[in-house]
């Protein structure tokens, strides 16, 4: 897997992850470094997008984001620096690399996406209670596999 490494202060610097600890659920001092492996990505072609997003963020635009190119099967992620406290992941393969989601008939997507705790998506994306997740300060992993809709193989 393709490992991109990444600071908190990398994301949104030191002011921005000082104005994000309030919003975040039992913000601790102690950073967590969190490993998200993407699984199930269809091409080479791209970048994987994740926003990493607190209640009042998430299916928004969220302050800290980051991207790692697209491998066949599977990359891997690593946020260093991310407080304490209980967030969502909400994510997709930008295959054309314009900065979002390509949409077909009735909104359904185009390109791969994926929440965490692989959160399902029904008639619409999941709810911030089945995607959301809490870290403690200690280094944890996530696992999130890309979901297709359309346009294309959706691989094993």
């Amino acid at each position: 897997m393709n490992t991109k490494t990444l600071r908190g202060s990398a994301l949104v610097g030191p002011a921005g992850l000082l104005m994000l600890a309030p919003l975040v659920t039992g913000a601790a001092e102690s950073p967590s470094v969190l490993h998200i492996d993407f699984t199930n990505l269809r091409t080479a072609k791209g970048v994987v997008h994740l926003d990493v997003c607190t209640k009042a963020q998430f299916l928004k635009e969220c302050p800290i984001s980051a991207d790692t190119p697209s491998k066949i099967g599977g990359v891997r992620l690593t946020v260093k620096g991310l407080p304490a406290g209980t967030y969502a992941i909400q994510a997709f393969l930008d295959e054309n690399g314009n900065k979002k989601v390509d949409r077909g008939l009735f909104g359904m997507p185009k390109e791969g996406v994926g929440f965490s705790n692989d959160a399902k998506i029904t008639f619409g994306p999941p709810s911030w209670k089945d995607a959301a997740f809490t870290t403690n300060g200690a280094e944890q992993t996530i696992h999130i596999k890309m979901r297709y809709f359309l346009g294309g193989e959706n691989p094993r």
